[in-house]
């Protein structure tokens, strides 16, 4: 009897998971790796292969890495030329330090501008949080590509901005703005400004405001209590903002090539010259390459970092 009440026990009784849970468990684990392998670690596999070949006349334009005679390799051809020439010429060297001077940049004045736009949508009324977040999300709804185009119009010698300036009487005569590296500056903050705004309206829209009560009843005054509590509090956001804004800033390409013009170095605009201009795949892949290593070290630093505080604080 008390065998057969065992062998009628429900799967759930059992402490051992139904086969439903174990396929849900892995199609949760196994999809995104799936996603990862597919759509990132074969395009970074085919991009070193090619940074470590020649380039040559033909289609594809690079020589091949394994040289096979009949069934049996017989040759194995690497080529590190590529990366000599990116990390020895100056030309590149200046290229990614000014891609990384100007991401760095603009994505502290994201933060500097961000950051009170939300704070003030996570401390608006409740009716209100939902409009204001359709203002940030909106420019969304029109292409990046005509939103830049629409800033060469205000931008330029006799466009909007320059108009509306000598009409009020501040400029005697149009400023130069548009093809700089402050028409760059202005570009990117206004195309990646939302992307800072809503991982900080996040954090700081579950963070506990009864917090800043208790530091007002020890005596903290309203700056004293935002360095102390707020600010500590929202580094998440910070963060997770800050990478959001800076990785695709470092790799740019429209808006340095229409706002910055032609004498813009980054190397967005390198890749694109020595891929579509010169026809040079390996080097250009090992551009490529170099970028994402120099993105992928303090993104990982980054969260080593934020691992030790959050273990410190448990």
């Amino acid at each position: 009897m008390a065998s057969s009440r065992i062998q009628q026990r429900p799967p759930e009784a059992s402490g051992r998971p139904s086969r439903a849970a174990r396929l849900s468990h892995w199609l949760n684990v196994g999809v995104p790796y799936f996603w990862l392998l597919v759509f990132f670690l074969l395009p970074f596999v085919i991009v070193l292969q090619i940074s470590l070949a020649e380039p040559m006349l033909g289609q594809p334009p690079y020589t091949a890495l394994w040289e096979w005679a009949g069934d049996a390799m017989v040759q194995v051809r690497l080529n590190l030329a590529n990366y000599l020439l990116v990390l020895e010429d100056d030309l590149y060297l200046a290229a990614f330090l000014n891609s990384l001077w100007i991401a760095l940049v603009c994505t502290l004045l994201c933060l500097l501008i961000g950051y009170p736009m939300a704070y003030a949508i996570a401390t608006a009324p409740e009716r209100w949080r939902m409009p204001l977040l359709m203002l940030i999300v909106l420019p969304f709804w029109t292409s990046f590509l005509i939103r830049v185009y629409a800033w060469i119009g205000i931008l330029k010698p006799n466009g909007l901005l320059n108009n509306y300036l000598m009409a009020l009487g501040l400029i005697d005569e149009p400023l130069v703005i548009l093809h700089t590296q402050l028409a760059i500056y202005i570009g990117i903050v206004y195309s990646y400004l939302p992307f800072m705004i809503l991982p900080l309206y996040a954090n700081l829209a579950r963070m506990d405001h009864t917090l800043l009560e208790a530091a007002a009843d020890l005596g903290c005054r309203p700056a004293q209590a935002f360095l102390r509590v707020t600010l500590p509090l929202s580094m998440p956001g910070i963060i997770a903002g800050s990478m959001l804004v800076f990785i695709p800033a470092v790799g740019e390409f429209v808006i340095p090539d229409l706002l910055g013009g032609p004498q813009s170095l980054m190397v967005g605009r390198m890749l694109w010259t020595e891929f579509f201009n010169n026809k040079d795949w390996p080097l250009a892949s090992a551009l490529a390459i170099v970028l994402l290593l120099l993105l992928v070290i303090p993104f990982v630093a980054m969260q080593r970092w934020q691992q030790r505080i959050e273990g410190q604080r448990t």
